[in-house]
């Protein structure tokens, strides 16, 4: 057995299989195309629509053959504490779509084991479902041994999508690492947990579909569903015992041993934290490179989680400060060239990942402080609740080790079991939903638009061409049904075997119009494709009636697409300019496009500043008046990244992609409706920025008359501010700094004034004293125009100018409201005074309330003339006397 990179296995892999006759694709987004799914997790997944047949794959083929990267992160905690778990890995698949089946996979799977790998025979074991005696028989022929074939039940080797639907049973190939891998048991044998017999070929036999009676009907074509995880056949083809152990990881590790300055597989603790931050920090720069940003739900939560998590290990390794950059310019070289989305989108990985490590550091001292809150009031008995261990780990990202560590400090003990059942619970809800992940992943389209889509295919959009067409109703909708006839006044929806109406898509709004017969109208106010392929316009029919197979005269509103064009345009210009003015990390994170307005999200790390918001749209201005003319093509999507073309973050794309250009400047994929040039836009105009999460910019614009009136407005307001003020519009910015210095200059004054006012009427208040029955003075007064803030100002007065330290009960009105104020020295406060009980006791003559503490307390109320009420009970309460 030769060694082989795992570069090398994976090419003679996809070579292979084009060899048969399957098309070799390119991997999919990590971002399925299916919203049932959070990420992609198995190669099959760009295949659902051929697998269902709503799709036909190219009769040039007899299937496919890609090398999927994958996501999995159910059992995320077990990354690195085995050889063999991975939350980002890469599966060699092919597949067939009814064209070859079980005696051509079987055989090409022996094949390609034995003669391209060259694995020894003597080595290789099989298992098969229960009673599938075919594929039996086909191993047999191949020259497989009978000691070297297992039979496996139901949960091993039978795969299902769901309790319905389709399945088959599966075939497994493993191969046997030798007795040094073995669990020691006697009965230790193919299927064993243990490591000895590593499985490392799945072949799917999809050919039944399951009824809800149990009973399992034939499938009009049989399927082959295949995935061999390339990692672990690296680890056999490289004679190492863990897949971290092989040529990329092990070059991934290393980057951690330069770092930390430790050895890897010199202690436990050690290899476990370089393990998870050489996987995590391959899922986290494969995710953002495929659009995926950091928050705090979904996708985005699983990469924040990862991203935490090696940033912890790192920092358990004692590397200081921000370090994952380093690791991505290792994945750039040891994958780049399988995987361009790496380099293309190398600066925004880096980026990202310095923002999340340091926003992290803010995340641990928040979680530090909860854990110091929880140690004072949490414990009992000694002991932490295991949950607060748990919402560490979870919400913070504190290993259990961690929050154990800083506890037994406090000389607490961390409830464990009560935290591995919380984890235990978060494994479970993991499982599921990776288990429904996998059911949705294979299972039917649901609902009326599935069935549709089934019976009548796909519509053919001519909107691109012309806003008008001659069409045949193929289906109506009403209520989520189908129908045979739409009435006057009724809702519903119609289906087109041909449509000018642009089904709402990358951020573009749908098309209105009209549908119409010599008889009939109905007004579309939308267009949607609630199913790829299938576009269904949303209709108020206003006069008559429309049946399925009428033939009727489809019109798309063009005034209102040709303004949701000229946005659609400048949409492009923005994304060019951003680029040129920001740097080329930024890339479209979501969009707008309607008739009206256009809203653009895009990757940075700061809001813009003015300057910068000038020169990005001072930019798009003086593109849209060189008037350069759109052109538009259809090629591959690898023609058109080698020609420079931009696919927009997180998009997912098929084989044929079009490509708008203005020249130069921009180069998207696209499949919008766009001007014939760009001086159509005729003007853009930004009219604000925000920030919409962590990262992430957004801005707004309008375009051509809408940006004119948009300006027409300001410039109006600004000539009748220029009025007001008697100048010159331009001269508006100077004439409003001198009047603002004006009115500091004059607040200064006022408040000098009001200084020595205060002053003033505080010497006059000193004349006012009383004498308690403690003996300390006490000063009552009243202020005009004044709140709670004078009242404290007009005290700290007051107690410098007291010969005798004692107490002050001040009234203060404003705007028909009484603030009360009662405040003493140390010294009556030791004799007695206590402001809090005696504002409480006096408040309610003046229709108030209040309280405070002894030296100082206040109160509002709305009656003043209750002032010399409340006066008069606060001399009775501290038994004042004149002086």
């Amino acid at each position: 057995m030769k060694y082989m990179t795992t570069a090398e296995i994976r090419e003679k892999y996809l070579s292979f299989f084009e060899s048969k006759g399957c098309k070799r694709l390119p991997s999919s987004s990590l971002i399925p195309d299916d919203p049932s799914l959070l990420l992609t997790s198995a190669g099959m997944v760009q295949f659902k629509p051929y697998f269902l047949h709503v799709k036909e794959f190219d009769p040039a083929y007899i299937g496919a053959t890609t090398s999927q990267k994958c996501v999995r992160t159910n059992d995320i905690d077990i990354i690195g504490t085995t050889g063999r778990h991975l939350s980002f890995f890469e599966m060699l698949g092919n597949f067939s779509f009814g064209r070859y089946f079980k005696k051509e996979m079987c055989t090409w799977a022996y094949e390609f084991s034995t003669e391209v790998l060259k694995l020894p025979k003597e080595k290789l074991y099989f298992t098969v479902y229960l009673d599938d005696d075919e594929t039996i028989e086909i191993w047999k022929s191949l020259g497989v041994p009978d000691d070297h074939i297992s039979r496996l039940g139901e949960e091993d080797n039978f795969w299902r999508a769901g309790p319905t639907g389709p399945c088959g049973p599966c075939s497994e190939i493993y191969y046997d690492q030798g007795p040094s891998f073995s669990c020691g048991k006697p009965d230790c044998k193919v299927g064993c947990d243990c490591d000895r017999y590593l499985e490392f070929w799945n072949c799917v036999f999809t050919q039944f579909d399951g009824q809800e009676d149990g009973t399992l009907a034939p499938l009009p074509t049989k399927n082959i569903d295949t995935g061999m995880g390339l990692e672990r056949m690296a680890a056999i083809m490289q004679g190492v015992q863990s897949n971290y152990d092989t040529d990329v990881m092990r070059d991934l590790v290393r980057v951690g041993e330069t770092l930390s300055g430790k050895a890897y597989h010199s202690a436990p603790a050690v290899d476990l934290s370089l393990r998870i931050i050489a996987d995590h920090s391959r899922s986290v720069s494969f995710m953002i490179a495929d659009g995926i940003l950091p928050s705090n739900e979904g996708r985005g939560y699983v990469l924040r989680r990862l991203l935490r998590r090696a940033v912890l290990h790192g920092h358990k390794l004692g590397i200081q400060g921000p370090f994952l950059s380093n690791y991505v310019a290792k994945i750039v070289e040891l994958m780049g060239d399988v995987y361009p989305e790496i380099v293309d989108n190398r600066e925004l990985v880096e980026r990202v990942m310095l923002s999340e490590e340091q926003r992290f550091g803010t995340t641990l001292r928040q979680g530090q402080h909860y854990l110091q809150e929880a140690l004072t009031s949490q414990v009992d008995d000694g002991v932490l609740p295991g949950e607060i261990a748990f919402t560490l780990h979870d919400t913070y990202g504190f290993p259990f080790e961690l929050t154990r560590e800083i506890a037994a400090e406090a000389g607490v003990r961390v409830d464990e079991q009560e935290f591995k059942a919380c984890m235990e619970q978060q494994r479970t809800r993991a499982r599921e939903a990776n288990t429904k992940d996998a059911e949705a992943a294979w299972s039917t389209y649901g609902g009326v638009h599935a069935e549709l889509l089934k019976r009548v295919g796909a519509s053919q959009f001519v909107g691109h061409e012309q806003l008008e067409a001659q069409a045949r109703i193929v289906a109506l909708i009403k209520d989520g049904a189908i129908v045979d006839v739409l009435s006057e006044g009724e809702q519903g929806e119609v289906v087109l075997d041909v449509t000018p109406f642009y089904a709402e898509m990358g951020g573009e709004v749908g098309d209105t119009g009209t549908l119409s017969t010599a008889a009939s109208l109905a007004r579309v106010t939308d267009t949607q494709a609630p199913e790829k392929g299938l576009i269904c316009h949303s209709v108020t029919v206003e006069r008559g009636a429309f049946r399925a197979q009428d033939i009727i005269q489809a019109q798309v509103d063009g005034l209102r697409r040709k303004r949701i064009a000229r946005n659609h345009t400048a949409t492009h210009l923005l994304h060019a300019a951003l680029r040129e003015v920001l740097g080329e990390h930024v890339n479209q994170a979501g969009s707008y496009v309607g008739p009206d307005r256009l809203r653009f999200d895009f990757t940075h790390f700061q809001a813009l500043t003015k300057e910068e918001m000038l020169q990005v749209e001072a930019r798009v201005n003086d593109v849209i008046g060189q008037a350069i003319p759109l052109t538009v093509c259809e090629t591959s999507l690898e023609e058109a990244r080698k020609s420079g073309a931009m696919a927009l973050f997180g998009e997912k794309y098929g084989e044929k992609v079009r490509v708008v250009s203005a020249g130069e400047f921009s180069k998207e994929l696209c499949g919008g409706c766009h001007c014939n040039n760009t001086s159509d836009v005729n003007y853009m105009k930004l009219i604000s920025q925000s920030s919409v999460g962590a990262n992430v910019r957004r801005v707004e614009a309008l375009t051509s008359f809408d940006a004119f009136n948009y300006a027409a407005q300001h410039i109006a307001v600004l000539d009748d501010a220029a009025a007001m003020l008697k100048c010159q519009p331009l001269a508006l910015t100077e004439k409003l700094n001198q009047l603002l210095a004006e009115v500091k200059e004059a607040q200064t004054t006022l408040k000098t004034l009001k200084a020595q006012a205060q002053a003033k009427s505080a010497d006059s208040l000193l004349d006012n004293q009383e004498i308690s029955a403690a003996g300390y003075p006490v000063i009552f007064g009243t202020c005009s125009d004044a709140d709670a803030g004078a009242l404290r100002t007009s005290w700290d007065m007051l107690r410098q100018k007291m010969k005798t330290p004692g107490a002050v009960l001040l009234a203060g009105t404003n705007n028909g409201k009484v603030t009360l104020l009662a405040a003493a020295s140390d010294e009556a406060v030791d004799a007695g005074f206590d402001a809090g009980a005696l504002i409480r006791a006096i408040a309610v003559h003046v229709q108030g309330g209040g309280g405070g503490k002894k030296n100082m307390a206040q109160a509002g109320g709305s009656n003043v003339n209750g002032i010399d009420a409340a006066f008069d009970a606060a001399r009775e309460v501290l038994g004042c006397r004149h002086a």
